[in-house]
């Protein structure tokens, strides 16, 4: 940043100088860029502007005409002030006619009323400039240092403006060309300020150029996009004028916004990416504020105050079917299990379900969030119309969801809630039928917690310490016995009891003969120390099995 002709002045050199502004003193905030001195009255000529000139005035002209003219042609070529020392050619003070061009041109005029070294002041002057642009140098390597870096990372819109703020202080915000908020970072300050009737403060700001001030709304704006086709806007709230390190911040990071968006593939869309941050912020209560989430969910363009809210989760259907029955005790399996990474197909087909459900959403014209809430699953959170039953929505959801998606999943709905700080429990509530109704689903638009009946409630129950110990109790010795001599009398027990014990289906769905088959039962009777013609036995057997499949996850 380049000094000021007030900087200037309040160097020590200077001011022993004794400096008095007689003319222009409203515009010592213009920047200086060198220091010239300059004993000759047509001087101008050798200027490029920026210019501050310093002269004791001995070789000026004598006529006020001609002086007036000398300071009309520094104000012209853009010279940045004029400083004279007194004592020489003007004892103890200028003529008029100097001032009054002064005044006239708006160029700065200050007298210094004791003898000054120019050297000193050249010296001092030069050393801030040079020391200031290898600030700026510096700075803007910095610059290119982490917005390259965050380039090739791939950096979310939320990295990218963190960066924003930690160089500039200010609030930044990305928005799409609809003026709805990507992502936004108020740089400490009350975000749902920094949001407050958003669209329409952001359509009142249309600047011509790709980056410009706003001095109305305080704001800098730059385009965001590659190729000819921009897609958004980078936004800089200002307390002031920004300077050129801010403009060129705002330029670096609307590149990097831009690239990062070419460099995407099989990544969820901008939009989908700031749906997720906020759904997300709302489960792991990231705002501190209710109010917060609403107002960056009301930026996107979902109203979610004053309505009943209802989540959803879209989970992709396996293609394997249910998931198998470990034949490990229950004891040795840590409950809740995560299952490792999906694969790259099954993310990019994770992608594709969110914008099949955000394209359902539109379709119905039902204003949500959506966006990926793991590497499995899609969250909804649906503000209901008023008077439409959660049904009715779900209904519509699934019917155009199922239209435009081809690859199998479930949707689960959590309860209808009447704020945000519910909508986390309705989540987990969609997040547990979903659990389950993606292991046996019946093809139901929709799932909700009373329609898993049994399945539901050993779901809801898997963390029980008694559930689990009832499990163990009634299959340790059953999965013991398999998992040493590497059998499969568990899968037996399951495929006769689904079998609603009918022995001659279940040898047949086992893929044995009737005696082979009746030998494994006779084998299970002797582990389990029970009678499977008991209809108690086999009932307590049954649920023990169903609640075994809700310790682990598909795959382990």
């Amino acid at each position: 940043m380049l000094p000021t002709v007030a900087d200037v002045l309040a160097l020590d050199t200077v001011r022993r100088g004794k400096p008095r502004v007689v003319a222009g003193g409203d515009r010592l905030d213009t920047r200086v860029r060198w220091v010239h001195v300059g004993e000759v009255h047509d001087i101008a000529h050798l200027l490029r502007g920026g210019e501050l000139v310093l002269t004791t005035g001995v070789a000026l002209p004598e006529e006020p005409g001609s002086l007036a003219d000398y300071v009309g042609e520094l104000a012209e070529v853009g010279a940045s002030g004029l400083i004279v020392e007194l004592g020489r050619r003007f004892v103890r003070e200028l003529p008029g006619a100097v001032v009054r061009a002064a005044e006239e041109h708006g160029l700065p005029l200050v007298t210094l009323a004791r003898e000054t070294p120019f050297v000193q002041i050249t010296e001092s002057v030069h050393a801030r400039i040079i020391d200031d642009q290898l600030q700026e140098l510096r700075a803007s390597e910095q610059l290119h240092e982490v917005f390259t870096e965050l380039s090739v990372e791939g950096a979310s819109p939320g990295e990218v403006l963190n960066q924003v703020v930690r160089f500039s202080g200010r609030p930044a915000l990305l928005e799409n060309l609809a003026h709805q908020v990507l992502a936004c970072d108020a740089a400490g300050g009350d975000t749902g300020t920094v949001l407050a009737n958003w669209e329409a403060r952001s359509r009142a700001v249309m600047p011509s150029e790709r980056t410009a001030y706003d001095a109305a709304a305080g704001w800098l704006v730059t385009m965001v996009g590659a190729r000819g086709q921009d897609w958004g806007r980078l936004i800089l709230l200002c307390d002031g004028p920004p300077s050129p390190r801010d403009i060129v911040l705002a330029e670096r990071a609307a590149t990097t916004l831009a690239l990062s968006r070419l460099l995407e593939r099989h990544q969820e869309s901008l939009e989908r990416q700031a749906h997720g941050t906020i759904l997300t912020g709302i489960l792991t209560h990231a705002y501190a504020d209710p109010d917060e989430a609403a107002a960056r969910a009301r930026a996107v363009g979902v109203p979610l105050t004053g309505r009943r809210l209802v989540s959803a989760v879209i989970r992709l259907a396996s293609p394997a079917g249910p998931a198998p029955v470990s034949t490990v005790p229950v004891s040795t399996v840590p409950v809740g299990t995560v299952p490792a990474g999906t694969a790259l197909g099954e993310q990019a087909r994770l992608g594709e379900l969110a914008e099949a459900g955000a394209a359902a959403c539109r379709e119905a014209r039902l204003p949500a969030l959506v966006g990926a809430l793991d590497q499995s699953s899609v969250g909804v959170l649906l503000p209901l119309p008023p008077r439409t039953p959660a049904e009715t929505a779900l209904g519509a959801l699934a019917e155009r969801l199922r239209a435009g998606f081809v690859t199998p999943f479930v949707l689960a709905a959590g309860s209808v809630v009447e704020s945000i700080k519910d909508v986390r429990r309705s989540f987990l509530e969609a997040e547990q039928v979903a659990e389950v109704a993606v292991r046996q689903p019946d093809g139901r638009p929709f799932y909700r917690l009373p329609d898993l009946r049994l399945r539901g409630l050993l779901h809801l129950l898997r963390d029980d310490a008694r559930l689990q110990t009832f499990a163990e109790r009634e299959l340790g010795a059953l999965l013991a016995h398999d998992a040493q001599r590497h059998g499969d009398l568990t899968r037996i027990l399951r495929v006769y009891l689904d079998s609603g014990r009918n022995k001659a289906v279940a040898a047949q769905r086992a893929h044995l003969s009737r005696p082979a088959f009746y030998d494994r039962l006779r084998r299970l009777e002797r582990v389990l120390d029970t009678d499977l013609d008991d209809v108690e036995s086999c009932l307590s057997l049954h649920v023990a099995l169903l609640a075994l499949e809700t310790f682990r996850r598909e795959g382990g």
